[in-house]
């Protein structure tokens, strides 16, 4: 038995993460792909996608502060709620402004809630799996600056802000598989 899961708890947290990133991954690339077809305009279908997406990301934040308890304090999991529900907000009331309004506001929310899970992983390290978060939350913020930069450009579209759930969606793909063995108890 190696020493990563000789900690008490470790295990179940780390199985519980697993799920948890399995169903971002799956979410993060219906999600992308469905968004894809509406990159050009706001429709009311994809106003209410933009919303949707911080939105599951406070019910995820929220799952992962309550499994994730017994290996550290959920305190930063509980700003990444107030600050998706506050992007939800946020981008609905962007989306009647049109794309640079709603590229300023995903930017934002790219940039803090990157922040938020580099932060978050970093300690998590001795679990497993979380080096691709580490990258994940590293590369969410030079993201958001280039959405709020590219809120400035001649005809902006949402493709990059949509493109940006499909990397990471594959490190939450490669996180839940790295968990797998912590998971176990191996």
């Amino acid at each position: 038995m190696s020493t990563v899961a000789a900690e008490p708890g470790l295990a179940g947290t780390a199985s519980a993460l697993r799920r948890l990133y399995f169903v971002r991954f799956g979410f993060a690339i219906v999600w992308a792909l469905v968004m894809f077809t509406m990159a050009k305009d706001i429709t009311p279908a994809g106003a209410v996608l933009l919303v949707l997406y911080p939105l599951f990301d406070v019910g995820a934040a929220v799952y992962d502060a309550k499994v994730s308890r017994n290996t550290g304090s959920p305190a930063l999991l509980y700003v990444n709620v107030a600050v998706s529900s506050v992007t939800a907000v946020g981008l609905a009331v962007a989306c009647a402004s049109g794309v640079p309004a709603v590229l300023r506001v995903w930017g934002a929310w790219a940039v803090v809630a990157g922040l938020v899970q580099l932060i978050v992983a970093i300690p998590r390290r001795k679990m497993g799996g979380q080096w691709p978060m580490i990258l994940s939350g590293g590369i969410s913020v030079l993201a958001g600056g280039s959405f709020i930069a590219s809120a400035g450009a001649d005809d902006p579209t949402l493709s990059s802000a949509i493109g940006y759930a499909i990397p990471g969606a594959v490190f939450f793909l490669i996180s839940a598989l790295r968990l797998g063995r912590t998971a176990k108890g191996e």
